[in-house]
């Protein structure tokens, strides 16, 4: 009787651990329930970078960065930042999930001595609801000064 006790209670056991969910799953199961309780926008750009080439100095050069929201929550960009070189205009109205938006920008060659990675900061209205950092993203352009 107590052989049969124990293997009923082997059985029981063994079945209950099988009906648990992986920790792979119960992992991906938990980020999933994050991301809904805690939703934040994502900028995913066609390209992060763009490069001019050769540019005389006092030539004005333009390009446009698109992006789409791939995130879950509005999108908001509070300010793009750059070098006194550069011109930028970005939508002051929110992104919503799966919308796009552009960053267009403008450079000015005419104070420029020599060749130059210029960085692009974005910084959105929006908090990163894991860090409670303010989301940053960056973009870059490079250009080669001919006289």
């Amino acid at each position: 009787m107590r052989i049969s006790k124990l293997l009923f209670a082997s059985f029981l056991a063994a079945l209950f651990l099988c009906a648990l969910p992986s920790s792979t799953q119960a992992q991906a199961m938990e980020k999933e329930t994050v991301a809904q309780d805690n939703p934040k926008p994502i900028m995913s750009f066609e390209r992060r970078s763009h490069d001019f080439g050769k540019v005389k100095r006092g030539e004005k050069k333009e390009t446009e960065f698109v992006f789409t929201n791939t995130g879950d929550a509005p999108l908001e960009i509070d300010i793009v930042s750059a070098c006194d070189c550069t011109t930028t205009d970005y939508p002051i109205r929110p992104i919503l999930p799966g919308q796009s938006g552009s960053i267009k920008v403008i450079f000015d060659s005419t104070e420029k001595e020599e060749n130059e990675v210029i960085d692009i900061d974005i910084f959105l209205k929006n908090m990163d609801p894991e860090t409670g950092l303010p989301i940053i993203e960056m973009l870059q352009y490079t250009y080669d000064l001919i006289q």
